[in-house]
């Protein structure tokens, strides 16, 4: 049975059975929430903060994830697999580039937002 994984900086949320870890999920679904790196747990592009959740964890380097990090709920996404519905938040080397896509959404809804006002303005 799948669970479902809700990336938390994008608000974007997606299946995935145990078999699979967070990223192969992801990818598989064409999703873009998790930035994918090497997909071998060794570069730290993909990590995350697991806010909430159950899961099972590969083997990962420690130059990316020390144990403390560990202890706190961090992890690499391509070696993580949910054993039930879970929050993840990503924090790797390419945060800011999920977070300014937010952003970019965001702002383009605002920018339309504000050129309907300007046009109901100029009608009356």
């Amino acid at each position: 049975m799948p669970h479902r994984i809700t990336i938390l900086n994008t608000c974007e949320s997606y299946a995935c059975v145990e078999e699979n870890n967070l990223l192969e999920a992801m990818e598989q679904l064409r999703r873009k929430g998790i930035p994918v790196g090497c997909r071998n747990g060794g570069c730290g592009v993909c990590k995350v903060k697991v806010v909430r959740g159950e899961y099972a964890r590969a083997r990962m380097s420690r130059a990316v994830v020390s144990e403390e990090e560990e202890k706190l709920g961090y992890a690499l996404a391509c070696k993580v697999q949910p054993r039930s519905d879970m929050e993840v938040k990503v924090v790797g080397k390419m945060v800011r580039a999920v977070e300014a896509r937010r952003g970019t959404s965001f702002s383009f809804e605002f920018g339309a937002a504000a050129w309907q006002v300007k046009q109901s303005d100029k009608e009356n």
